[in-house]
């Protein structure tokens, strides 16, 4: 494919992405449609794009935002779930998959069934995840779909590369799938954390949130490519070490964070768009591809269907029943009810949030043309099957989902009263930071000032920090026994005399500023603090160390 082509196609994705998110329709469907219908157009070129130009250059940017916007604290506390349907589901769904088309055709090799379970397994909980949110979906499940999507992917394209050797190989390949994806495993999360901990001492070190951010987009590159050339899962490795440094960006520098954010949404939007607009293109050349084959178009077509219904099938009947057993031994105990238990309705929408999305795509388009000279078996009629099984799902659950969500009235009111307490507790805490922050500084300003003018000062300061805390503690919880204080109009920065303006009434905001976030953190690490709330108080104080910088950069 052609740059210019390339670009077209982009900026027309941005385009029909843009109308999506302004009219609330789901832009993964619409790409598709449009690209489908401007294939049809007179003189419109076949795009041909590299195969590994997806899974090396669009997948790793797009697992790495995710990765650093999830919450470890929330990984950490549901890993038995996650695992669940991160792993296990995947490979029974797999292994599903390969058998259902092994027994449709007779002449097609098991490993080659293989590699289109391990294509059309993992789906899209991102998709998931970003109906759950805007409908209100309990944390819970929202962590465990979060969690799901970190993993999945590894654990498919992992049996992929397997399936793959195996092809090329013969079947024994498979019996030594095990200590390969154990390796991939190992290596994959040990070199994501040790890139992890590399880029996070450098970022510590950088005062240019520019050139941080710029570290910042080379690292999922990085960890991917290293990962894959050592035998490990480049996927895991990304993963490992978005996990990493989302986990540790408190403790960057503020303006960074603030660059950072931004940066990851504008660039993740086009690379999604891109992806599902190219299907739309590739579908009508696939199909003739298919039907010019010896594969022939109906048996295609007839397998479509039995992996899109084996794959709408298998994910309910796993997640219900693992979620049964679940309940059944926790129903002979007498303990308080486990966080990563699901009732029989949350786990019935984790069960029908199963659309495949841009992962099934990229590891179809890479599938190779040729395995060690010879014709890839079946190649055009699996990767049709992968795109049909994508598209399927999208429709039928993608489409459904928000009415499921409704239908089964699981909603998230629990969780909004219980973050709704920690704010406003975590409020009053970095309050009471404040307080000590002006306290140590009493001696100072009575050398300064006087001491019964430092003590007014320090008086004033601490009453208004106290009472603005209060205030919003009061507004978010008003159950939880916080008082309004008298005097919360009034703010810090506007108290501070002339004797500590200027240059000394920075330095003292951002200490103050600096007091809380670090409230946050360990309250966060001890457990005590949820990532969302940590992350809603954060972005505050970050707003307002900027607007302390940029201030300061006025006056000079």
């Amino acid at each position: 494919m052609h740059h210019v082509e390339i670009f077209v196609l982009v900026v027309g994705a941005v385009a029909v992405t843009a109308a999506c998110r302004r009219w609330g329709w789901p832009s993964p469907l619409v790409l598709v449609a449009v690209g489908l219908a401007v294939s049809f157009v007179p003189g419109v070129p076949r795009f041909e794009v590299d195969p590994d130009l997806i899974l090396e250059l669009v997948l790793p940017p797009l697992l790495y935002s995710a990765a650093t916007e999830s919450s470890y604290q929330d990984v950490r506390r549901y890993v038995g779930p996650i695992l669940r349907l991160g792993v296990g589901l995947v490979l029974v769904s797999a292994f599903a998959v390969a058998l259902v088309v092994w027994l449709l055709v007779d002449d097609l090799p098991f490993a080659v069934a293989l590699v289109l379970g391990a294509v059309v397994a993992p789906p899209d909980a991102v998709a998931a995840a970003a109906v759950g949110r805007r409908l209100g979906l309990p944390r819970r499940v929202m962590s465990m779909l979060s969690g799901e999507s970190l993993i999945n992917d590894a654990t498919s394209l992992t049996l992929y590369k397997v399936a793959l050797a195996a092809v090329a190989t013969g079947t024994a390949a498979l019996s030594g799938g095990a200590g390969v994806f154990a390796l991939a495993v190992v290596v994959g999360v040990a070199l994501g954390l040790a890139l992890g901990v590399v880029v996070h001492q450098v970022r510590m070190r950088l005062d240019d949130p520019v050139v941080a951010s710029a570290v910042g987009l080379l690292t999922p590159f990085a960890a991917y490519w290293s990962a894959e050339a050592l035998g490990g899962s480049g996927v895991l490795a990304v993963v490992a070490a978005g996990l990493y440094l989302g986990h540790t960006a408190p403790r960057a520098g503020f303006a960074t964070r603030l660059f950072q954010t931004p940066l990851w949404s504008t660039l993740v939007l086009p690379l999604e768009a891109f992806t599902f607009a190219l299907i739309g293109l590739q579908l009508p050349w696939l199909i003739d591809d298919v039907r010019r084959s010896h594969e022939g178009l109906a048996g295609a077509a007839l397998v479509a269907l039995a992996v899109l219904g084996t794959a709408l099938l298998v994910r309910p009947l796993y997640v219900l029943a693992t979620g049964h057993v679940r309940r059944r031994r926790h129903a002979g105990t007498t303990g308080e009810r486990p966080a990563d238990l699901l009732t029989a309705r949350e786990s019935a929408v984790v069960s029908w949030a199963g659309m495949r999305g841009v992962v099934t795509l990229a590891a179809a388009a890479a599938v190779p043309a040729e395995v060690d000279g010879e014709e890839f078996p079946y190649r055009a009629s699996l990767q049709l099957v992968a795109y049909a099984v994508a598209i399927g799902t999208l429709l039928l659950q993608g489409l459904t989902l928000p009415w499921v969500i409704r239908r089964l009235g699981v909603g998230a009111h629990e969780d909004a009263a219980h973050e709704a307490a920690q704010e406003a507790q975590v409020r009053v805490e970095t309050a009471a930071a404040v307080r000590g922050v002006l306290e140590r500084r009493t001696p100072e300003w009575a050398r300064e000032l006087g001491g019964e003018q430092a003590a007014r000062l320090v008086e004033r300061l601490v009453g208004a920090t106290t009472a603005r805390a209060r205030a919003a503690a009061a507004m978010l919880d008003p159950e939880g026994g916080t008082q309004r204080g008298d005097d919360g109009d009034a703010a810090p920065g506007r108290l501070v005399p002339a004797p500590l303006a200027g240059r000394r009434g920075q330095e003292l905001r951002r200490d103050l500023v600096r007091a809380q976030r670090q409230v946050l953190v360990e309250r966060r690490d001890a457990g005590e603090l949820d990532e969302a709330v940590m992350r809603r108080v954060l972005r505050e104080l970050d707003l307002e160390d900027e607007a302390l910088a940029a201030s300061w950069v006025n006056r000079v």
